[in-house]
């Protein structure tokens, strides 16, 4: 892959497509290709067909999909399956059918068993149910790696499959009632802070920011604003977390992701890699330390409490990156720093 390479960035404006497009730009790659959802909806084969014959991208990093935590995943299940489903689908045979030289196809460590041996290693894919939370999304996910193998099979396609661990970082989604645990976390203590301070104008802007559930902030009292976030478990001396607190969670910066995913493309072909390869830190914490660890970060004095009423998830998401290790790729970004900047820019939004 030379800088002059014409390079398709599906999902550029997500968490994982942003972080790549920086990437790229970074390492001086200038012929990137993007477009909006609402110039290019994946979901539509006969668009997707269209702009490949026009555009004719030879590398192309599929980053494109529809995400979200633990309420997200179980409200719109039949939205995460089949959205994933035909963004999958649709690039995937394209990507084919126009003769892409190569494809990276992004995926989660959620494809695993429930009860998978930790770490997790890409052998233990399909050795097991599959965790109930987000089974829609997962499905999707099993079903592009397949594709993308079967694929390499029947047509001598070089298309990679990567499986990354939770991510994190800089575009992140801050939405509390869609948001993953660690944007969710951060956002929450953020709020309780200025509660603690009685900074209601801080709450105010980042409502402004970040809407919940379609408030007009200029209209809310103050005790209105405080039973609005109690509703949420952001309390002055108290912040609540989903579940028991006990699961463990991995985490990747988002910058490292895309890092990796630059290397792959540099590096690594289908026969390198097999059916797919994970991506990671080799390292977890439960989700309770990682609140403290946020607490911490942005300051915030009161304590943290459990809602066991609400699911946990997997017990345990660690993934085994012993094959990218050999590949000679390896994280630089710690979690307490990346949370740090993280932080730092959700204040500069």
């Amino acid at each position: 892959m030379n800088k002059e390479c014409k390079i398709y960035i599906a999902g550029h404006r997500g968490l994982v497509g942003s972080a790549i497009v920086r990437a790229l730009k970074d390492k001086g790659y200038s012929n990137l290709v993007y477009r909006t959802s609402t110039e290019l909806d994946l979901r539509r084969q006969a668009d997707v067909e269209r702009f490949f014959e026009m555009e004719r991208p030879e590398y192309i990093f599929l980053a494109a999909a529809k995400v979200g935590g633990i309420l997200a995943n179980s409200t719109y299940k039949a939205e995460f399956i089949y959205d994933n489903l035909m963004i999958a689908s649709n690039v995937i045979q394209s990507a084919y059918q126009y003769g892409a030289k190569k494809l990276i196809n992004l995926g989660s460590s959620c494809i695993y068993p429930r009860s998978s041996p930790q770490p997790m290693k890409e052998e233990h894919l399909l050795t097991g149910s599959l965790e109930p939370t987000n089974e829609p999304y997962a499905i999707a996910k099993i079903a592009a790696i397949k594709l993308c193998r079967y694929y390499n099979e029947q047509y001598g396609t070089n298309f990679i499959s990567a499986m990354p661990t939770n991510l994190y970082g800089p575009g992140d989604n801050f939405d509390l009632e869609a948001s993953h645990v660690l944007p969710a976390l951060l956002r929450k203590m953020h709020l309780a802070k200025s509660l603690e301070n009685s900074d209601f104008e801080s709450i105010r802007e980042d409502f402004r920011k970040y809407p919940i559930r379609t408030q007009n902030v200029s209209k809310l009292k103050e005790t209105e604003i405080i039973d609005l976030l109690s509703s949420l478990g952001i309390k002055k001396e108290t912040v609540e977390i989903w579940g028991s607190g006990t699961p463990y969670r991995e985490f990747l910066y988002i910058d490292d992701l895309a890092d990796a995913c630059i290397f792959l493309m540099e590096n690594c072909d289908y026969k390198d890699i097999g059916e797919f390869i994970n991506i990671g830190t080799g390292e977890d914490l439960r989700i309770r330390d990682l609140a403290e660890l946020i607490r911490e970060i942005v300051g915030y004095g009161g304590k943290i409490t459990c809602d066991s009423s609400k699911p946990d998830g997997m017990p345990k998401k660690l993934l085994d990156v012993s094959r990218m290790k050999a590949k000679g790729w390896s994280p630089k970004k710690s979690l307490k720093d990346g949370i740090k900047d993280s932080y730092e820019w959700y204040l500069k939004q």
